[in-house]
């Protein structure tokens, strides 16, 4: 078991997505992605530029993997396919990659990563695709607007080792201070759910993550 942690800077409820019964993370954040294997936990943790500093956004323990054309064809996910005309939790779905059936390469649905006018982001593309896989997970707790505070025993277990402030992604915690946040996950989870909206709905920023 490892544990992914990371700050969440753009709370549009594309990455994570957790609506439709499963919290799923299928862009942004390629490396966790890549890495993370069934019964890892990943985290993510609110910025100090969106006042959020110290809170929990929301978790998830891994319980699937799947690729990009998997994810797009799963009969469970079709929900998860944005709709740009629709309301916010139809415009945030995050099943948005598939590759083409002649020529193979990506195809982008419009929808957050892409382009103004719906055409596809050949930057966001790039990024997403670098792993072409999708987390998935019913074991989860995302918080949103209302993050909860992450506990002070763990916020400040060291002084020079603070849960917070890291760059990219965080995986390598001491093994008192990992025990300490799984046990806390562990007591969150056991009423899993989205328990509000996200932080950046009605916000004219939602196309990054």
């Amino acid at each position: 078991m490892r544990l992914y942690a990371y700050v969440v800077t753009h709370d549009t409820g594309f990455a994570p997505n957790p609506f439709h019964g499963y919290c799923t993370l299928a862009t942004c954040k390629p490396g966790i992605r890549e890495r993370a294997e069934v019964g890892d936990w990943v985290l993510g943790v609110g910025s100090t530029q969106n006042t959020q500093a110290g809170k929990l956004i929301y978790a998830m323990r891994v319980e699937q993997s799947m690729t990009f054309d998997d994810y797009w064809t799963d009969r469970r996910f079709q929900l998860k396919k944005p709709s740009p005309n629709g309301d916010e939790e139809s415009r945030c779905g995050d099943n948005i990659y598939h590759r083409h059936p002649d020529s193979g390469e990506w195809v982008q649905a419009p929808g957050y990563h892409s382009l103004a006018n719906g055409c596809p982001n050949p930057r966001l593309v790039d990024i997403d695709t670098k792993s072409p896989r999708v987390l998935i997970s019913e074991h989860f707790v995302y918080y949103g607007k209302s993050a909860t505070n992450i506990p002070s025993h763990i916020m400040f277990y060291d002084e020079k080792d603070r849960f917070t402030g890291f760059r990219n992604y965080r995986c390598n915690f001491p093994p008192a201070l990992e025990r300490y946040i799984v046990e806390w996950l562990q007591d969150l989870t056991q009423s899993p759910g989205r328990y509000d909206t996200p932080t950046h709905w009605n916000s004219t920023n939602n196309r990054s993550c």
